[in-house]
């Protein structure tokens, strides 16, 4: 599993441009990368009852907003819910090009829990769920506006396409 950069605290965190995190080769990303961009964040599993819809749909979310050079979904693979998430990053690739995604995918990770990755502790605390800050389950989302702020997050039932509204409203707010 990858192992994010834990220079960062999260209760010191402004926004998810303070963190870094490993891609699926293990390489470093600055979520800065993202600044300006309103950014679906996402913990994702390829085994799950709720994948088939969710990544067909992350899919078209992210094709029709892409070309605006303002939207990103960042997917966060996690094995924490079932063990639906068992493969390694070399399989992950692999998955991520036979499904023809094209949003960014991550290195694999922990969203709960002791071993969760700050990025994860800081959009909990940002935006926590109904009976719990924790992640209940695969697929849930974070809305993220172009200062990375979390504005609001999702239930793993709750389909891409749904918060599309939302995902438009905060492309088209002006700096």
């Amino acid at each position: 599993m990858a192992e994010e950069n834990k220079s960062v605290d999260p209760k010191n965190a402004s926004s998810i441009f303070d963190f870094t995190v490993k891609n699926l080769d293990g390489e470093d990303v600055p979520l800065d990368k993202y600044r300006g961009k309103v950014c679906l964040v996402v913990n994702v599993a390829s085994n799950c009852g709720l994948t088939k819809n969710n990544y067909k749909q992350l899919n078209e979310l992210y094709a029709k907003h892409k070309d605006s050079g303002n939207f990103a979904i960042l997917a966060f693979p996690c094995n924490q819910f079932a063990g639906q998430e068992p493969a390694c990053e070399t399989d992950l690739k692999e998955y991520v090009v036979k499904q023809k995604i094209e949003f960014d995918f991550f290195g694999k990770v922990n969203v709960n829990g002791k071993q969760a990755i700050p990025l994860y502790d800081y959009l909990k605390s940002k935006q926590g769920g109904m009976l719990g800050d924790f992640i209940k389950w695969n697929f849930t989302k974070f809305l993220c506006n172009k200062e990375g702020v979390p504005v609001k997050r999702y239930s793993p039932t709750t389909e891409p396409n749904q918060i599309e509204k939302d995902i438009v409203g905060l492309l088209e707010e002006k700096n």
